[in-house]
């Protein structure tokens, strides 16, 4: 009876993990997770680092890193990238790492439309620590379990493909992605438990307002929303703006479906969140705090969110420039680009 509830838990540990991918509430400064598409879409070289702790107030908070590098080659057209995730989750530090190889290629439409689709090729572990696991049988045997069904678990491997596209110009945004495309199995009892495809359709559009009466710094806003969509069971829209005066944006999102009442006849909602950024000549700092607005509320402590992009030229910026003016780059806040 004890291996069959071992393995019964699991399964259902396998399914509530894995039933949605981790995702990042600043989903902008996070844009490999987001999509392929956006990989070298600036002129320089970006380095970006992410990190949430979700509901912290709870005994074992959800934790989430992604690191990612891109850079533009303009001998190719083309921008190129690597994406490392790592997700860590419960008491038994359920960890799911994937380290990815992303590629876009830049088509001009006109001399102000440019269309980017990209291609990610990743390659993934997960399982959980067995040392963690406390069976029936570890006071009996000095904490140690003899229990056979603990040599079944594993830490597999698999190979996690994904692709999407963006099209823009310098104020306006529109893109999908669609990852998971080939339905990695990542049991870890040696069973079938497929990751179901996830599908993100998201834009956004910068809109100036005016500029400051002394310093001539630009005030505007971006509006943007994102719709999340996995398996049969899970959909999400994401909506709101950041308002900038630079160096300094702050925002205001939303994250639920206000549209649609759940089984018990409410309004099917998660967070609000809040946005504060910092962009430096070469530096951009994030952070956001997710106030949960649904039935777990403050107990769960919300979620907390920090993202550091750093930009440098690359061999051939100032080329980059004259040549690809053509190749507008949809920037959150007022530095140089293509344009």
């Amino acid at each position: 009876m004890k291996t069959i509830f071992l393995k019964l838990g699991l399964v259902l540990l396998t399914y509530t993990a894995f039933a949605q991918d981790a995702q990042f509430s600043q989903y902008y400064q996070a844009p490999l997770v987001l999509n392929p598409g956006f990989t070298g879409i600036t002129p320089r070289q970006r380095m970006i680092v992410n990190h949430r702790i979700q509901w912290p107030s709870l005994p074992q908070a959800f934790s989430t890193y992604a690191a990612s590098y891109d850079i533009f080659l303009n001998q190719i057209r083309s921008g190129i990238g690597f994406l490392v995730t790592s997700d860590r989750i419960g008491s038994a530090n359920w960890r799911s790492t994937t380290v990815s190889l992303l590629y876009s290629y830049k088509v001009k439409l006109t001399d102000k439309l440019v269309f980017s689709p990209g291609l990610s090729f990743g390659y993934g572990t997960n399982g959980i620590d067995r040392s963690k696991l406390r069976m029936g049988d570890d006071l009996e045997y000095n904490g140690i379990s003899l229990d056979p069904a603990l040599n079944q678990i594993s830490q597999p491997s698999y190979a996690d493909f994904g692709s999407g596209f963006l099209l823009y110009s310098k104020k306006l945004w529109f893109g999908a992605s669609f990852a998971h495309m080939n339905r990695p199995n990542l049991s870890v009892i040696g069973e079938e438990s497929r990751l179901a495809m996830k599908t993100a359709i998201h834009a956004g559009m910068k809109l100036e307002l005016t500029r400051g009466p002394r310093s001539g710094r630009p005030v505007y806003f971006t509006p943007s929303f994102i719709y999340r969509m996995q398996g049969s069971t899970f959909s999400q829209l994401d909506l709101g703006a950041n308002f900038h005066v630079d160096p300094v944006s702050v925002g205001i999102w939303y994250r639920g479906k206000p549209f649609v009442k759940n089984v018990i006849n409410t309004i099917d909602q998660d967070a609000l969140i809040l946005f504060t950024g910092l962009y430096l000549k070469r530096l951009t700092v994030g952070y956001s705090y997710d106030f949960t607005i649904s039935k777990l509320q403050t107990s769960s402590g919300g979620a907390h969110e920090l993202s550091l992009t750093y930009e440098l030229p690359s061999k051939n910026d100032n080329k980059n420039r004259k040549k690809n003016k053509l190749i507008p780059c949809p920037a959150f806040y007022s530095k140089p680009d293509f344009w």
